[in-house]
């Protein structure tokens, strides 16, 4: 049990420091007011999570707890919703209504096409 919390520990800091490097690459980056840096972490961490599962189902030769220390520690880091609440909240409060429905819409429709994107591409096809 320890052993197994202390891989969660490393893998969760390893997705926080990849999420922290890859928001800023992005976060310079603006569609209008639109903010890049959440919006490209929770759909490629989508992404990674439907890849990654699907191919620690079908092609690698991984244990159950290692997949969870990978979805549950690193792409639970990695991605990060509640960054993409306090950002949508910050646009209603300014009443920017139209950039808070597109931020939370386009990062639940994409995320899920990624998602499934991934897992496709896991499987070969």
């Amino acid at each position: 049990m320890l052993q197994k919390i202390v891989w969660l520990a490393f893998a969760g800091a390893c997705g926080t420091i990849s999420r922290y490097a890859l928001y800023e690459i992005t976060a310079k980056a603006k569609i209008g007011q639109l903010p890049l840096g959440t919006f490209a972490v929770n759909v490629l961490g989508s992404f990674l999570f439907g890849l990654l599962y699907s191919l620690a189902q079908r092609k690698l030769n991984i244990s159950g707890e290692m997949r969870m220390v990978m979805l549950v520690g690193f792409m639970g880091a990695f991605t990060t919703f509640s960054a993409l609440a306090f950002e949508t909240a910050q646009m209603l409060k300014s009443a920017q209504w139209l950039l808070a429905f597109g931020n939370v819409f386009g990062q639940t429709a994409l995320g899920i096409a990624a998602l499934v994107a991934g897992v496709l591409i896991g499987r070969g096809g």
